[in-house]
């Protein structure tokens, strides 16, 4: 019997080494293993404190009772050219007044601009009605007349018109006072047509020696006056000698 012959195979070893992680691998993966980004969250999220914000900001209902600031103009206006004068506790400290021909934006300037007025003018208010006309706006009509005492004639200037004043909300007290002039068309600050209507009542003229009935001027407009006339007596006579009559009592 033949012998066996042996096949020797070379021996190969198979291995797996492990491979290095360079740091990318891991963060893909866990990029792949995070949950998806949920944009309707943060859309949520934003609605709410942009509603928590606009609840924070929204102001308050005012308290502020104008038909009680009605009333108490009624007495305080009254007071604007004497002694006791207004009361400044009622207006802002940021008040803003507006005529044809003055301007203030604060309480220091329009006491002072009343003051002046005191002094040169010695004028008198005839307050006719205070109404409410808005949420936060009182209207007043009024009559002012003003004597300029310096001038040796002692000029007298009448004005008549509106004033608007508006309350403010937050602390219920008057932040805006604009007077408009009935004689003028223009009330913008600075009116060369309300300057003039003011000069040239102040030219010298000489007051009629006939006595006339007393009037109160409601309404001076650049063309015509509306007045309220006292009692006062008128004495009628026939016309046919009317003018023989005059003659002879004029000599």
């Amino acid at each position: 019997m033949a012998p066996a012959h042996v096949l020797s195979l070379p021996t190969v070893s198979i291995g797996f080494r492990p491979r290095k992680s360079d740091g990318r691998t891991k963060t893909i993966a866990a990029a792949k293993t995070q949950e998806p980004h949920n944009h309707n969250q943060n859309w949520v999220v934003g609605s709410k404190l942009a509603a928590a914000d606009h609840q924070y900001k929204r102001p308050t209902k005012s308290r502020v009772d104008v038909d009680r600031l009605v009333k108490f103009l009624y007495d305080d206006l009254h007071h604007v050219f004497d002694e006791q004068g207004i009361d400044p506790t009622a207006y802002d400290e940021e008040i803003e007044f507006r005529d044809p021909i003055t301007k203030h934006d604060d309480i220091r300037g329009y006491l002072l601009n009343i003051a002046l007025l005191r002094q040169f003018f010695s004028p008198q208010i005839i307050l006719h009605w205070v109404k409410k006309t808005g949420p936060y706006e009182i209207t007043t009509r009024w009559t002012a007349v003003m004597k300029f005492v310096l001038l040796p004639w002692k000029p007298e200037c009448v004005l008549t018109g509106t004033s608007i004043m508006t309350v403010n909300p937050n602390t219920g007290k008057f932040c805006r006072h604009v007077d408009l002039w009935d004689s003028v068309q223009n009330n913008d600050y600075f009116s060369i047509e309300g300057l003039w209507d003011v000069f040239k009542q102040f030219r010298f003229y000489e007051a009629s020696e006939l006595e006339l009935p007393k009037y109160q001027t409601l309404i001076r407009t650049a063309n015509y006056e509306v007045r309220k006339y006292g009692p006062f007596a008128v004495a009628e006579r026939s016309g046919e000698n009317l003018f023989g009559c005059v003659n002879s009592v004029g000599g």
